[in-house]
């Protein structure tokens, strides 16, 4: 469909994003997929509002990426994956499509075989497919910071170190209370080779979506009396969970989550009843960072926060800025060798995406210093970092521990090449062999 210039001119006023400047210049455009609504959306608003601010702030700030200012329009999915596609397909024809961010794991599934057809890379920091830090079997696929997998031997590790070593988890019982979603299975495979590796069982109880109905899940947790429970949820799932904990005598310090069920939102309406109760940290947080403060100084100093002031630095606003950052930085980076001041396609932030080298020097100048570790990717290496801290709720507040924890790759790898040889043959897809 083609448009004149002035029904052009009319629907960039109108999106969302505001384009920055002549309606005509030549701007970046990031999808953001979001889920404001239903069950999901107090995790799912501060993980939005951050992306959206990040964006302005590289506007506002900066003047855009080395002059090319960002537009950007949310489409709300609601969580559902048909209504994520619905979105991707929306706005996937805008010119200058950076990357896509679906902001679920099973919209990822979704969108991994069209993501190679429109050439328009996934970012799926901390989520989505597991497998697809093989960048030579998943080209198009981002998932930085970590994965369920990762996450799931981070765990493991922490609870053998508790243990006093990972071979006196040998007859000792651990439950998986987990999201009944593509989301909540993912970490299942690691889990089942740490349990054959050291000798626990492991216990697997689905939550239907969107969880909260718990009961008959915790009368079985109670009478099988598992010595560690891992929560691998989301959204009302989590805060529910913590109540059920509570209200079955389940204790706090033996129940653990994944780094999507230690935030604000999961803990604050469960207060002193949820003290103890540890989970991963995927990142720092905190109104204290340098980020945060130029957030507050140049988008709410100037009343264009996306959500309400007291929310900058929160675990999944900050969650939400690293994603757009990492964007911003592949765009600059893919700028380097296609050409500063111009907007890149969705190949050209492919070859930046897998580029990435942000040192600790880097990450102080971008004010992520106190917020993540340094990455660093590759064709080979479509992850980067796979590093994570965990914290303690205090009945107050999340207290961050100090230990880091990194996933073994010698579990990992091999179950990668497993899982995503098995992928690319199911799917008749050759690998990438020219990565080397």
């Amino acid at each position: 469909m083609k448009f004149t210039r002035l029904a052009l001119a009319a629907t960039l006023v109108a999106t969302s994003a505001g384009f920055a400047g002549s309606a005509f210049a030549q701007e970046q455009f990031i999808p953001l997929l979001s889920y404001r609504t239903g069950a999901y959306a107090p995790n799912g608003i501060p993980w939005a509002n951050g992306k959206q601010d990040y964006l302005k702030l590289i506007n506002e700030r900066d003047g855009g990426i080395n002059g090319v200012k960002i537009a950007y329009e949310e489409c709300e999915t609601g969580y559902a994956t048909d209504r994520g596609v619905e979105c991707y397909e929306r706005l996937k024809s805008k010119p200058f499509v950076a990357a896509v961010d679906p902001q679920a794991t099973g919209i990822t599934f979704a969108l991994t075989e069209k993501a190679p057809v429109d050439k328009i890379p996934l970012i799926t920091l901390g989520y989505g497919l597991s497998i697809a830090k093989d960048g030579n079997a998943f080209q198009w696929n981002f998932p930085f910071m970590g994965s369920y997998w990762t996450g799931a031997d981070i765990l493991i590790q922490h609870l053998g170190k508790k243990a006093g070593g990972l071979d006196k988890l040998k007859g000792k019982k651990i439950a998986l209370i987990y999201h009944d979603s593509p989301f909540g299975k993912e970490p299942i495979p690691v889990l089942q080779q740490r349990a054959k590796m050291h000798g626990f069982e492991l216990q697997l109880l689905p939550v239907t979506a969107p969880g909260v109905e718990q009961k008959a899940t915790w009368l079985q947790l109670r009478q099988s009396r598992p010595d560690f429970a891992l929560l691998w949820g989301w959204g009302v799932m989590n805060s529910t969970a913590l109540k059920e904990a509570q209200a079955t005598g389940f204790p706090r310090d033996k129940l653990y989550g994944v780094w999507w069920a230690g935030a604000e939102p999961d803990v604050r309406d469960v207060g002193e009843g949820a003290k103890g109760y540890q989970a991963l940290a995927l990142n720092g947080f905190g109104q204290g960072t340098k980020v945060s403060q130029d957030v507050l100084k140049f988008v709410h100093d100037k009343k264009n926060g996306t959500g309400p002031r007291d929310e900058v630095g929160s675990v999944l606003y900050t969650r939400g800025m690293i994603i757009s950052m990492l964007t911003v930085e592949a765009i600059r980076t893919a700028q380097e060798k296609f050409g500063k001041g111009k907007p890149m396609t969705g190949e050209q932030v492919r070859w930046g995406y897998e580029n990435l080298n942000l040192t600790e020097a880097r990450l102080k100048e971008l004010g992520f210093d106190q917020v993540m570790r340094p990455l660093k990717t590759s064709c080979n290496d479509h992850m980067g970092s796979t590093w994570a801290r965990i914290h303690t709720w205090d009945g107050k507040k999340w207290n961050m521990g100090s230990d880091w924890y990194q996933s073994d790759d010698k579990v990992i790898e091999p179950l990668i090449k497993e899982h995503s040889d098995k992928y690319l043959a199911d799917k008749k897809i050759t690998r990438r062999t020219e990565c080397k």
